[in-house]
């Protein structure tokens, strides 16, 4: 797994890049979920954040309500899948994230 130090992609305006958390693999009851039947995963921990987009009247840049490190919950179907160094990670715009994980 790549740490944020390692991470080259710098997004721009209200974009952030995230890394999938991997899915279950097992049922509680401890059935063995096959590829094909497990769901896209919500959750992801944030690599890199963009500067944030400007306001409407173009002066000020407005910041993003995450930072490098956030675990977040973001929306199924939000966002760009990107591979690179044969890692998986997802660009996401600030307003598909849904919430940070708190623990």
């Amino acid at each position: 797994m790549s740490t944020a130090t390692k991470v080259v992609l710098k997004p721009l305006e209200d974009r952030i890049v995230v890394q999938p958390l991997e899915a279950e693999q097992t049922t509680a009851s401890g059935l063995v979920i096959p590829d094909t039947a497990k769901e896209k995963p919500q959750e992801g921990t944030v690599l890199a954040v963009g500067p944030g987009r400007f306001d409407d009247k173009g002066e000020k840049r407005v910041p993003l309500d995450v930072k490098v490190g956030d675990v977040v919950l973001y929306s199924k179907y939000g966002g760009t899948e990107v591979k690179y160094n044969n890692e998986d990670y997802l660009v996401l715009s600030a307003r598909d994230v849904l919430a940070v994980v708190e623990k």
